[in-house]
């Protein structure tokens, strides 16, 4: 079977935490752990994948953590934005090693460094086989980065949210702290807000919901699972309508 005929999913978006980058440091970037993200993202590219990237900045600041405590919550979420703006130079400078071409488009602009977001030009990127990451989030205070990821996915038409994360899919509890946390294999919207599950915020999952978008979570640590997942191999938790 040809490389072509092996994706489900021509066009996706990722969603990556940005404390994935951290590695095992405190906080900040370990470029090992960015490289062995990249990896993963060639190996999808390299079939003909068409792939946006949104990142969090959770590695070196989050608007709504602890750290922010006191802090005007408009000035602090405006902080995370810009972490998330350091975390896609760090994965584009890692991606075009791997020869992977990659645009940084920023919803605050920053003419230097990034492109600023325009919808036509992203999908244009991607028709000509260049990886997309969206940065600084939706450029509005009080949206999560998951938020950015379910209306950029919506704005160019993407197939499929891939949500990586540090588990295997959805629980009905924390599986850290109970270890008789049961996971689904599969869940609806519906499912997801009436039961409070802790997979994207209200606003994401109901931007996916209003636009029959589904979502892939996923183990990220786990080589091969971005793989499996743009390829319709079963891994994580599948949400759909």
């Amino acid at each position: 079977m040809s490389a072509e005929h092996k994706k489900k999913y021509k066009r996706v978006v990722l969603k990556l935490s940005g404390e994935v980058f951290k590695g095992n440091q405190p906080y900040g970037i370990d470029p090992s752990v960015v490289n062995k993200v990249s990896k993963n993202i060639k190996d999808i590219y390299k079939i003909g994948t068409e792939i946006a990237i949104v990142i969090g900045g959770g590695n070196i600041f989050r608007g709504i953590s602890e750290d922010a405590k006191g802090m005007d919550s408009a000035s602090a979420d405006h902080m995370g934005m810009l972490a998330t703006v350091m975390n896609s130079l760090a994965l584009q400078d890692s991606l075009e090693k791997e020869g992977v071409p990659a645009r940084i488009q920023s919803a605050i602009q920053m003419h230097q460094i990034a492109e600023p977001y325009i919808r036509r030009r992203a999908i244009r990127h991607l028709e000509k086989k260049r990886v997309v990451i969206f940065a600084a989030g939706t450029g509005n205070p009080f949206f999560s980065t998951d938020t950015a990821a379910a209306l950029r996915a919506s704005e160019i038409n993407a197939e499929v949210i891939l949500k990586a994360t540090k588990v295997d899919g959805v629980y009905d509890k924390d599986p850290v702290k109970s270890s008789g946390a049961k996971r689904f294999e599969e869940l609806t919207y519906d499912e997801v807000l009436r039961r409070k599950l802790r997979v994207m915020d209200l606003t994401a999952v109901t931007l996916c919901m209003n636009n029959n978008l589904p979502i892939i979570v996923f183990n990220l640590n786990i080589p091969g699972n971005i793989y499996k997942a743009v390829t319709g191999e079963k891994t994580g938790t599948y949400i759909r309508g």
